[in-house]
């Protein structure tokens, strides 16, 4: 069973442009700042057979807020550049992220590690903020 795709807003789609904007032209002060180290949370729980081969360390991972969440009001999904659903911001850490990201705040993570423990795929990731 694949994961279903989940649309990725055009604004986190820039990520992948890096320092640049919309016309290429790099922007001077930018920059990313890091913010935490943490695994993603919840991978036991998606299928992600079809897509673990194409996901490679420094991998560009989307924050994608769900304030409707019935398990926890600031969950954050995380999805690949593609719009395949990873799992979640760890509960513990997500609370601050979250309140960046409702005032408007570009949270993004970066995949650092995966490995494969029995049947569990384990994404180590660093979450950073654009600014």
């Amino acid at each position: 069973m694949s994961s279903a795709l989940i649309p990725i807003d055009d604004h986190f789609l820039g990520l992948s442009k890096g320092l640049f904007d919309d016309k290429n032209l790099p922007m001077p002060f930018v920059s990313e700042i890091f913010l935490l180290d943490c695994h993603v949370a919840g991978t036991t729980h998606v299928d992600l057979t079809e897509i673990e081969g194409r996901l490679a360390v420094e991998d560009l991972l989307v924050f994608k807020r769900e304030p409707d969440n019935p398990h926890d009001p600031l969950a954050i999904l995380i999805l690949d550049m593609e719009g395949h659903k990873l799992g979640y911001v760890p509960r513990v850490k997500n609370e601050v992220l979250a309140r960046l990201m409702d005032a408007g705040k570009l949270i993004f993570g970066k995949l650092k590690n995966k490995e494969t423990i029995d049947d569990w795929l384990k994404l180590s990731m660093v979450v950073y903020l654009r600014d």
